[in-house]
């Protein structure tokens, strides 16, 4: 006689997911294999990420990828390897994108809020301070500011508001009567003819105005054509409405002469 091998046909009648294992003769025990928990003749894949996560971080999402096998990866928002994730702050990052004179502040996942710091105003993404500040600051304005500060000029430092009427750079640095001007001592006057007091007139604005008076005490005329703004019938807005906080800024392509 010769002993019964149980697990010889049909793998003993366990699942294709079990090991048959001889016990005693015509007798066997059905084991499930790695990564499949049953009884042998039913076994089933083992989901790692249904217990603690699949040992994934609280902020990462566990994947399954194969019998009591997964992976992690950390959630929007997150960094890390999926075992540990850690938060990645908006704001540590170039400011999250507000402007240098803004506070950055992480609000929520993927979120943050942009503010202007005191003395400054805008949206958080551009924030600007005292339109003194600001002729300085953009290179079509900058020119004026030179002149300005030669001459000791501080009209429009103080609270204001002030309109300002800049001609643009390049026609400063090319105008041969600038030079002509300064040589004379009258360069102030120029200047101050470009300068608005008491109001901050934005473009739409200037639309409705015919007539407004500088702080060298001369009248401005202003006309409205062709959705074009014209200063005396001849220096055309071509930039508009950088607003400071006390006051805001034109660039013109001509000189006004008083």
């Amino acid at each position: 006689c010769s002993a019964i091998d149980a697990c010889e046909s049909s793998n003993g009648g366990c699942s294709s997911k079990a090991e048959c294992r001889r016990t005693t003769p015509g007798n066997r025990a059905c084991v499930c294999s790695a990564g499949y928990t049953g009884d042998g003749i039913v076994c089933l894949e083992i989901n790692p990420c249904l217990v603690n996560n699949g040992g994934c971080d609280r902020n990462a999402e566990c994947t399954q990828t194969g019998p009591n096998q997964a992976v992690c990866n950390c959630l929007k928002g997150y960094s890390g390897d999926g075992k540990t994730c850690t938060y990645i702050s908006l704001c540590s990052q170039n400011n999250g994108g507000c402007s240098e004179f803004a506070v950055c502040n992480d609000t929520e996942l993927t979120e943050r809020t942009c503010t202007c710091k005191p003395n400054y105003t805008g949206d958080g993404f551009k924030c600007r301070g005292n339109i003194f500040q600001e002729l300085l600051r953009n290179s079509n304005t900058s020119r004026f500011y030179f002149h300005l500060e030669v001459l000791s000029i501080r009209d429009i430092s103080g609270s204001g508001p002030f309109t300002l009427f800049v001609p643009h750079t390049d026609v400063l640095n090319s105008d041969p009567r600038v030079k002509d001007w300064i040589a004379k001592g009258v360069m102030a006057q120029v200047l101050r003819y470009h300068m608005v007091g008491c109001a901050s007139l934005l473009y739409k604005d200037l639309t409705a105005i015919t007539n407004i008076t500088s702080l060298h005490g001369d009248l401005i005329h202003i006309s409205y054509s062709q959705n074009s703004l014209v200063l005396n019938n001849k220096a055309e807005i071509i930039l508009s409405d950088a607003v400071g906080t006390n006051g805001v800024i034109h660039v013109i392509n001509q000189i006004l002469v008083p």
